[in-house]
């Protein structure tokens, strides 16, 4: 259990600075509390299942994603250029590599 909580406060907290919010703003969109969200990050208390997936439609990826089930995430291309899609591509492939 301990384990899942690493993967949903950590995957919260990544996806809410990814997009450039502070904390007050997700709990505002989510309509909770700001000590709400402290609590998810931190690994004290975990989300309820409204609330994963909310998190997941809001920020664009899977719950097994957000829980930590699948590794893999989706990143929408949609309103690139083939050739931006391809950069992606090459990046994704040689981060792979590098491992």
């Amino acid at each position: 259990m301990a384990n899942e909580l690493f993967y949903i406060a950590d995957r919260i907290k990544m996806l809410r600075e990814k997009s450039g919010l502070k904390q007050a703003d997700l709990a505002r969109i989510l309509g909770i509390s700001r000590s709400g969200v402290n609590a998810w990050e931190m690994g004290l208390t975990v989300p309820s299942t409204q609330y994963v997936v909310e998190l997941a439609k809001f920020f664009g990826v899977s719950t097994d994603y957000l829980l930590g089930v699948e590794k893999s995430a989706v990143i929408s291309v949609e309103g690139l250029s083939e050739k931006q899609v391809k950069v992606l591509l090459d990046a994704i492939d040689c981060f792979k590599h590098k491992n």
